[in-house]
């Protein structure tokens, strides 16, 4: 009823009717399909050696919310993770369910990994449960007047912890805080697969699965401190994880230049890029400008002056570690507020390489696109990124649509179009920080266009520019429908609308699966008046 247009509250409802849609009954059990039907013939023996026969404990029989019951017929858990938003608007039991269901016996792994999808299960996701967990409870505690539930917000944090755990003793390859995880759902954005044996050998050091985890730790620190105001042996959690993340921060804080080359910052072109370490020792910067280097942007939290007051444990520890660690203390922003006292900032970005990392984002020739923030640089259009291996040369090239690589069976693309749940989390990110710096701390936006913004109206652009999306223009078409003009016309199709796996960088139309409400339906919390929480 808030909204500005009628266009508007008809693209939400239709969005959160696709959610709803996509809701479906999965029934998988693996220990029976290792073993084999009763009465039938045994299944061959490579079974049990084969794709997801390690996931014994895993007996799904529940209702689940699908990426697209079409096309995606089987949960994927990052995809889930992103649904819960949009869900807990309308459904924040079912919401609240979901998240804690993917984190159950008979759903995560004795070791703490959370199922990814039917297809392969040790795949590994972005860790963005707890960040969902976390919104989740905001957004309920505000439709409930202030009253979070807390109940949900520890149970599901305890199963968190083993999953933060299992992440650490198994993506930190060197024990530096710099993490591998191989295509964490990004697919086909790399020179190669990330997630199969590497063609040179050796392994990756990642900007993206390193930012996940620093935004991890944030996320589960913030959790224990919400936790910590009702039961103050949580304040010694948090304080593991405010160290934790200020380890990955200094691993992630090392510059790359000829005489230092094992931070992932580039200096030159002041952009974060994946390391290839070869077997030889030698590190090779992948200097591809894709969203796994603008991911570091995620790992973003304030501390008000005010929670650190009610928690003296865990201010206390952290105005030691301040004072006795210096290497580690200008990691941290604080801004003196008058008659407040501190607020402090967390992020593996402060002013400087912020401001140079917003700069290439908001440039339209390479990431910002009138519908939003491409996964790959538009600069690779003409400058296709080549490495050259045993005499093969490897090629990232930017692809606005469909992809033109059969890698990962060519059905998805991350080297062109704009994807919902990365823009959505770019758009929080960039809300928290212009908490922190407020009206004063400017971008130019669109680069190079004389016009300078706030953080939290750069914000509100890209929001924007994902909604025209779905939006009739000036015309009364649908960029959504730009490659079905018929539909753009036809008084019984034209107000019904398609929610697109992923978008054409260049002009925004819908492309992949169809039907996919899943993480698109983020556009229903986007079309929202926002108000703090």
């Amino acid at each position: 009823k808030d909204m500005a247009s009628a266009d508007e509250q008809r693209v939400q409802r239709q969005a959160f009717a696709g959610m709803i849609w996509n809701k479906q009954f999965y029934h998988l059990d693996i220990p029976r399909w290792l073993a084999g039907d009763p009465g039938q013939s045994p299944p061959s023996p490579e079974r049990k050696r084969g794709r997801n026969s390690e996931w014994g404990n895993l007996n799904n029989a529940d209702i689940v919310s699908m990426p697209d019951k079409w096309e995606y017929p089987w949960y994927a858990s990052w995809d889930l993770a992103f649904h819960c938003i949009p869900f807990a608007l309308i459904d924040a039991e079912f919401a609240k369910h979901q998240l804690v269901l993917l984190t159950r016996e008979w759903y995560m792994h004795p070791n703490g990994q959370i199922p990814a999808y039917e297809w392969a299960f040790s795949d590994v996701n972005p860790p963005v449960h707890g960040w969902a967990a976390w919104r989740v409870f905001q957004i309920d505690r505000k439709q409930n007047g202030g009253s979070g539930d807390l109940e949900f917000l520890e149970r599901v944090f305890h199963k968190l912890m083993l999953n933060f755990t299992w992440w650490v003793n198994q993506k930190d390859k060197s024990g530096k805080n710099i993490f591998q995880g191989g295509f964490l759902g990004l697919d086909n954005i790399g020179v190669f697969d990330r997630s199969a044996q590497l063609p040179t050998g050796g392994f990756l050091h990642q900007s993206d699965g390193t930012s996940w985890m620093a935004m991890y730790a944030l996320n589960l620190m913030r959790i224990a401190l919400e936790l910590a105001e009702h039961n103050h042996v949580y304040e010694d959690i948090a304080s593991k994880f405010f160290e934790h993340f200020l380890g990955i921060a200094e691993a992630m804080s090392s510059r790359y230049n000829d005489d230092d080359d094992d931070g992932l910052w580039d200096e030159r072109d002041q952009f974060f890029y994946d390391v290839l370490n070869l077997p030889d020792d030698v590190k090779v910067r992948l200097r591809i400008r894709s969203m796994v280097g603008l991911i570091p942007l995620f790992a973003v939290e304030t501390l008000e002056p005010e929670l650190l007051d009610r928690l003296p444990g865990f201010q206390k520890r952290l105005e030691w570690l301040l004072a006795h660690r210096p290497d580690l203390a200008k990691l941290v922003s604080h801004w003196q507020s008058p008659g407040r006292g501190k607020r402090r900032l967390l992020s593996l970005l402060r002013g400087h390489r912020m401001k140079q990392l917003l700069r290439r984002m908001l440039d339209e020739s390479e990431f910002l696109s009138d519908h939003g923030v491409r996964a790959l640089s538009r600069a690779h259009f003409d400058r296709p990124y080549v490495l050259r291996i045993d005499g093969n040369d490897l090629t990232v090239r930017y692809t606005s649509a469909e992809s033109d690589s059969r890698q990962f069976g060519g059905n998805s693309n991350w080297r062109g179009p704009i994807w919902f749940p990365v823009n959505f989390l770019i758009i929080e990110s960039l809300q928290k920080f212009h908490h922190y710096y407020g009206d004063d701390f400017k971008v130019e936006c669109p680069t190079g266009s004389g016009i300078f913004l706030t953080i939290a109206e750069v914000a509100n652009e890209l929001s924007h520019r994902l909604s025209r999306i779905f939006l009739k223009d000036a015309s009364g078409n649908r960029p959504v429908l730009r490659q079905y003009p018929e539909l753009q016309t036809d008084p019984h199709y034209q107000d019904y609308i398609p929610f697109y796996e992923y978008f054409d960088g260049d002009n925004g139309r819908g492309a992949g699966a169809s039907h996919q409400t899943g993480w698109t339906g983020l556009i229903a919390k986007l079309l929202m008046p926002r108000t703090d929480g």
